[in-house]
């Protein structure tokens, strides 16, 4: 797994556009506004998303579509529908059109290598966006706008501690988990983090009894809690590592005659505004924000590269942790 220090993050320009796999989803996006900054040729950028499977990641789409708008770039969007050869052919397609720039968040950190070497061999820039890659060679994109998941993990396992501390939690703390989509860097680092808190400081008193992917979809959560209540009926906290995972959670919880953010104490990741409901409706105790508005600041990337300028490798989105006594407060700054 790639240093998620060495990365930028911040932001996430969108586009696509051309001839992808028949089972990919294409929304054309393009405009042929000249804003480029210089009153010459718009910038085109092309971006393949990894699909809409979440609040989050529609927040993220918007701001990215809105953002190429603001800056009058030529944006292309394709939504890759959660599977990577989408994505290949979204890119394959954007090299094919010569593109100024591509960008993509990509569905998981394995098998880039060779696409990106045709875009490097294009001379057309690469920018990672909320996600990031392994790869054998890290000259093949210039830099990642993302957010720092690791610590993420971490920061679910710290406010988790004061989430059991609030309600008088005692004895072992039996942990369920709810991963996101199977070798997807947001799902592998956030547990890495959350497990590298819980072995540090909670050896003796917590414990994961199951773990298993939701695929960051409400209907995934929903689905293998189900499971999970059944083979685990003692489970008493649940990890999500999203809210719309958390939220169809919460309908398997509720099914089972059980009190979300009760019986079984809920801590999940993102902060979109169906998740900050459900916390202030008692039902999520916790969660760590990340921030899906990162159009502006890929826009700002995306013409430093065009521009033949050097950026920096990592830029950490600011981002809150947010307990439920703060939900009621926080729910109308919510944007997405």
């Amino acid at each position: 797994m790639l240093n998620r220090r060495n990365f930028l993050t911040a932001a996430i320009g969108v586009a696509a556009a051309g001839t992808l796999a028949a089972c990919a989803k294409e929304d054309d996006n393009s405009s042929d506004s000249a804003g480029s900054g210089g009153g010459g040729k718009a910038i085109t950028l092309g971006f393949s998303q990894v699909g809409s499977e979440s609040g989050w990641r529609t927040a993220n789409s918007d701001s990215v579509k809105s953002a190429a708008k603001e800056a009058g770039y030529t944006l292309k969007f394709s939504d890759a529908q959660q599977k990577q050869e989408n994505q290949i052919s979204a890119i394959r397609s954007y090299i094919a059109q010569k593109v100024d720039v591509i960008a993509f968040s990509p569905v998981v950190v394995t098998g880039w290598d060779a696409v990106l070497k045709e875009a490097k061999a294009a001379k057309i820039p690469v920018v990672l966006t909320d996600r990031s890659v392994e790869t054998s060679d890290e000259s093949l994109y210039v830099t990642l706008v993302g957010s720092d998941f690791t610590d993420e993990g971490r920061r679910a396992a710290k406010i988790l501690e004061k989430v059991i501390a609030k309600a008088g939690l005692k004895g072992d703390v039996k942990i369920a988990q709810l991963e996101g989509t199977t070798g997807a860097a947001p799902a592998i680092e956030r547990a890495k983090g959350f497990k590298e808190v819980m072995d540090a400081e909670h050896k003796d008193d917590w414990k994961i009894v199951v773990s298993q992917t939701g695929d960051f979809t409400r209907a995934g959560g929903k689905q293998v809690m189900a499971a999970f209540l059944q083979s685990n009926p003692d489970i008493n906290v649940l990890f999500a590592h999203n809210d719309d995972m958390a939220i169809g959670a919460i309908q398997s919880i509720e099914a089972a005659g059980k009190k979300p953010g009760k019986d079984i104490l809920i801590v999940s990741i993102d902060g979109v505004k169906d998740g900050f409901v459900a916390m202030s409706e008692g039902k999520i105790n916790a969660i760590v924000e990340c921030n899906p508005l990162l159009g502006p600041q890929l826009m700002e990337v995306v013409k430093t590269v065009h521009d033949g300028g050097t950026v920096e490798r990592w830029i950490k989105t600011k981002e809150g942790d947010f307990m439920q006594d703060q939900a009621k407060a926080a729910l109308p700054s919510r944007k997405y």
